[in-house]
């Protein structure tokens, strides 16, 4: 998918300057955020409670509250992502992977796909396991009403977007 030149080499993403002709005919230079797919946690409890996590971004400096979600590795399925991701961040494993759908949040700068998915039959991880957290992740679980997870919405004190739209999908 890409082709220009790379400007910019992160952990986790690369931007791409590339000169295309737009279908107007038209040339314009174009920088695009090359970033692997992500996928998205709805993870519920047997209860019926949807475990939200609470996390520092330094981007905004300051901890926000987020549904889980992490990058697919190289060679990982989605659903092996999202039970991976699951367990580095809420230490529970998944009986339960349903895939929702997949979108693109900013398709104008950043090919990125986010899959979004519902995880349930929560359980806690084998003894041996050795997921964590990644080391720049200071991450804090706690479960709550579905009703207060969207009203928190509502408040303002959820303001991560792909929270907010994953709280719609259920």
């Amino acid at each position: 998918m890409s082709g220009g030149r790379t400007v910019y080499q992160g952990r986790t993403f690369f931007v791409e300057v590339d000169t295309v002709v737009l279908p107007n005919g038209r040339e314009a230079e174009l920088a695009i955020v090359r970033h692997s797919p992500s996928v998205v946690l709805i993870p519920f409890q047997d209860d019926g409670q949807v475990v939200m996590i609470r996390q520092y971004r330094h981007a905004l400096k300051r901890e926000i509250w987020e549904v889980p979600a992490g990058n697919l590795e190289p060679g990982e399925s989605p659903e092996a992502a999202a039970a991976r991701e699951c367990e580095e961040e809420i230490g529970l494993v998944p009986a339960a992977v349903e895939r929702l759908g997949g979108f693109f949040p900013v398709p104008g700068y950043c090919d990125e796909e986010m899959i979004f998915f519902r995880v349930s039959g929560l359980r806690p991880p084998a003894p041996d396991s050795t997921r964590q957290p990644d080391e720049d992740e200071d991450i804090h679980s706690r479960a709550m009403p579905l009703a207060e997870a969207r009203a928190m919405v509502r408040r303002g004190e959820i303001i991560d977007l792909k929270t907010a739209y994953a709280l719609t999908l259920i």
